[in-house]
């Protein structure tokens, strides 16, 4: 992906290396979707790592976990090598990307894309969602409309995961903003309604139908990036390895060599690479709609 010396997005909020612990409010974060999980210690892992990118804890169930407080520094700016000030760079890019794309679309939409800020953190973090650790890799919280990730992430996907390059990176914080674009047209606000009144094994259903469409507005955002000549051969190819290795039923079959499918909250490999595709390939929004009338 071609990114050095591009517009990086002035909305990134940098709580590292500040040392302490969670600041401000207290207890879990409010999982948007449900997890899946057997046994009170298990639910509360999973419930914590799949509900942020469906990434099993026992493939992280070694991370260290230190403290981190709420106070905010500033970020200092501009490039991945592998350098962090070059990873910072990047992903400040990359959210600008995502600015350009969705405030386009959402000015074709008549509507205007209020532009969610990324909190970079490490180990741990306080949101309006309530509590996480770097264990619930990156995720999104509807309620102060912020993505939060751990940048080691990065090196867990490509070594853990096997999900290498710099657009599988890209991807990530692409899905994420998907969840913001969903909650600005209701969507997250449908589906929670509906999960509440559903069983649980709907309403993991619903959990799966949200993310899928999470990453085809993901693919929204390649086709356009794509567009506009930023993407370079085999950076699609690294989104769509990226997804596949993230399915419900590969991180089954890698943690505990069985595959529940009831369980699944954000869907199979099959289904995360083809729902990615289609807004890749399609760049139509209303060819991202998993929902198909339930909502």
């Amino acid at each position: 992906m071609e990114w050095r010396g591009r517009r990086e997005s002035g909305n990134i909020e940098d709580r590292r290396g500040t040392g302490g612990g969670f600041g401000g409010g207290g207890g879990m974060r409010i999982p948007i979707r449900a997890g899946g999980g057997g046994g009170i210690g298990l639910i509360i892992l999973l419930g914590i790592l799949w509900i942020g990118f469906g990434i099993n804890p026992l493939s992280v169930i070694g991370m260290d976990d230190g403290s981190q407080t709420t106070q905010t520094s500033s970020r200092s700016g501009p490039g991945v090598s592998g350098t962090a000030d070059e990873t910072d760079n990047f992903v400040a890019v990359v959210l600008g990307d995502t600015e350009d794309v969705w405030n386009r679309r959402f000015q074709e939409m008549g509507q205007r894309y209020r532009e969610p800020t990324l909190v970079l953190f490490d180990r741990q973090v306080a949101s309006a969602c309530g509590n996480a650790s770097s264990a619930s890799g990156p995720f999104y919280c509807p309620n102060d409309q912020k993505l939060y990730i751990d940048l080691n992430f990065f090196r867990q996907l490509e070594g853990q995961l096997n999900a290498p390059g710099d657009f599988a990176q890209a991807y990530v914080i692409a899905h994420e903003v998907g969840h913001h674009v969903q909650n600005l047209t209701g969507i997250l606000q449908k589906t929670t309604a509906l999960r509440q009144r559903s069983s649980e094994t709907d309403a993991n259903a619903i959990s799966v139908l949200t993310e899928l469409q999470a990453d085809c507005y993901a693919g929204i955002w390649a086709h356009d990036t794509q567009q506009a000549g930023y993407v370079e051969d085999g950076d699609i190819d690294e989104a769509l390895n990226a997804a596949s290795q993230i399915g419900d039923d590969t991180l089954q079959e890698r943690s505990q060599g069985t595959v529940v499918p009831d369980s699944f909250t954000h869907g199979s490999s099959a289904q995360r690479v083809e729902w990615f595709k289609r807004g890749a390939t399609s760049g139509d929004m209303n060819q991202c709609d998993t929902f198909r009338g339930r909502l």
